[in-house]
């Protein structure tokens, strides 16, 4: 059985969710954030030089890196569901959309966060600059999302879920107004009515309601 080692508020609720997409059996190990720094807690980081969640246990396999766990158990244990192959009209979509989250968003978010804790005065060319590529990457994001109803193109993917974290939860560190964003809007109202989705951040963050809208 795979055992994920899973930080509340973290991007493992991505494997969470997989699994749970999957119906493949996991442990779940939590961990839970420092109060006064909210980064990883020490037990965490002795299991990866880098103390950071998402990492997995397969038998005698460490694993960590989100994109590489979602392809790994997608492959071991999931007989290739959620991901398209070289065949599939839209594996080009689907290729890009896998890898935009941590390719573009996520880091267009932290970006916003570690300049919100260096409190730059607005006009500061730094901040004109990373807040407009954030805004660029959502607009695409809004522009995708209003092509097709998942980011790979008619179906639910795991590029999906590589990037709904980045879009709910990370909202938390890095608050985003949405309502300029209305396909991203109406894409997690589709996101919240899956079952799996429902069960994972019940499994995961329970005491946590979602960012949906």
């Amino acid at each position: 059985m795979i055992r994920i080692h899973h930080l509340g508020r973290s991007a493992s609720e991505r494997i969470v969710w997989l699994c749970e997409e999957l119906g493949v059996s996991y442990e779940l190990q939590h961990y839970t954030r420092d109060p006064v720094t909210m980064l990883s807690p020490p037990e965490l980081k002795a299991l990866h030089p880098l103390g950071a969640a998402p990492v997995i246990e397969d038998g005698d396999l460490m694993l960590a890196e989100s994109a590489a766990i979602v392809e790994y158990i997608i492959v071991k244990h999931g007989g290739r569901r959620l991901m398209l192959g070289a065949e599939h009209a839209d594996y080009a979509n689907y290729l890009y959309w896998f890898h935009f989250s941590n390719g573009n968003l996520q880091p267009a978010l932290a970006r916003m966060v570690m300049l919100g804790r260096a409190k730059l005065p607005g006009d500061h060319p730094v901040q004109a600059a990373l807040q407009g590529r954030f805004e660029r990457v959502m607009a695409l994001v809004d522009a995708r999302l209003g092509e097709a109803p998942y980011l790979a193109g008619g179906e639910f993917t795991a590029a999906d879920i590589m990037t709904v974290f980045s879009l709910t939860t990370m909202r938390l560190y890095q608050p985003a107004d949405l309502a300029i964003y209305p396909n991203i809007r109406a894409y997690l109202q589709r996101i919240g009515e899956r079952p799996a989705y429902r069960r994972a951040m019940a499994a995961g963050d329970p005491d946590l309601v979602p960012l949906l809208d």
